[in-house]
Order: structure tokens, then sequence, then C-alpha cells
């Protein structure tokens, strides 16, 4: 769906750069509103036939920002993590589970799979 509306975009916004070119003039610009025409009309514009390249121009402008507003909601919305630093730090946490400790031998235990020798019986006093 993304790729679909990325070449719906690419496309609107080949369609508005050729109506926009292919308009003409309309008065020569800001340098013909201050360098002399002093007049209302050369300053704001006069009403202006609606051609059919100006309205090309507004529907594939309108056009192009919704789709550009829809792309940017769908790439936002996105579950990765946002740097690579994050996304190496979950590996790590991940594939590193903390170690069983393991009990401390005790020194006066008998060694393992021998019975403990009875104790000595005490030796009578003389």
């Amino acid at each position: 769906m993304y790729t679909f509306l990325l070449i719906l975009v690419i496309l609107d916004s080949l369609v508005l750069v050729a109506a926009v070119l292919l308009q003409a003039g309309q008065g020569g610009g800001l340098a013909a509103s201050f360098g002399g025409a002093s007049s209302t009309d050369a300053f704001v514009g006069g009403r202006q036939a609606a051609t059919i390249l100006t309205k090309a121009s507004w529907w594939s402008g309108g056009i192009f920002l919704f789709l550009c507003l829809l792309l940017q909601l769908m790439s936002s919305r996105v579950t990765q993590p946002r740097s690579i630093v994050e996304q190496q730090l979950r590996d790590q946490q991940t594939q590193q589970a903390p170690a069983p400790l393991a009990p401390l031998p005790l020194q006066n235990a008998a060694p393992s799979g021998t019975t403990p020798a009875a104790p000595a019986p005490p030796t009578p006093a003389r």
C-alpha cells in the first residue's frame, strides 16, 4: 500500500510540474509590480479566467498534499527501533541470559561419592 501511494505521489508531482510550467506568466512577476506598474491590479492581480491548467494545478497540488499526509501517517507507525544502538542493545539483551549461580563448595565436605568417616572416639583421660 505504501509503495502504491508513493508511486501516485510521484505521478501527481509530474502532473503538477507540467501544469505549473505550461501556464503563462501573470504580468512580469515582482519586478514589474515594484518597478513601474503602480496600479493595484498589477500588485494583487486581477481576476483571471480559470483555465484548464489552473484547475489542473490546484487539483494536483491538493492531491499531492493529501497523499503526502497519508504517507507521513503511514511511515510514523513503524515498530522498528529508532536507532542502530537501540537495536544492538535489544539483541544483546535477548541473547545474553544470566547464567545460574553455582553453589560454592564447602571446605570440610567429603568428596562426592564417599561417605564421611565417623568421628574418632574420645580418648580416655589418664
